[in-house]
């Protein structure tokens, strides 16, 4: 924990109870239990937002991707459709114009 050992920590402690006194030491212990305990609640819910936003990102990647696609597959279906009508109609012109020589 930072790199402390257990004789930092006695020694950090021994300075604690002789500033602080016996008496507020336990208030103090408490108070910081508290800190931290509600400082790894904030880390956790950030992660699930950060975790959310990444779930919502990737979401949205995909979406776009599967909207695309549908808009390039319709634009070929309209684009083969075409292709097909005017193949159609070139065939129309052509016996037009055999019938025309034909008179």
């Amino acid at each position: 924990m930072f790199g402390i050992g257990m004789p930092e920590m006695l020694m950090i402690l021994a300075v604690a109870l002789i500033v602080i006194g016996p008496r507020k030491l336990p208030d103090l212990a408490k108070s910081l239990g508290k800190a931290f305990k509600e400082f790894r609640g904030a880390t956790g819910e950030l992660k699930n937002s950060l975790n959310i936003d990444n779930e919502l990102t990737e979401n949205w990647k995909k979406t776009k991707k599967d909207v695309n696609d549908i808009k390039d597959n319709i634009k070929n279906t309209v684009i083969g459709k075409e292709e097909i009508k005017n193949t159609v109609a070139g065939k129309k012109t052509e016996n037009k114009t055999a019938e025309n020589k034909e008179k």
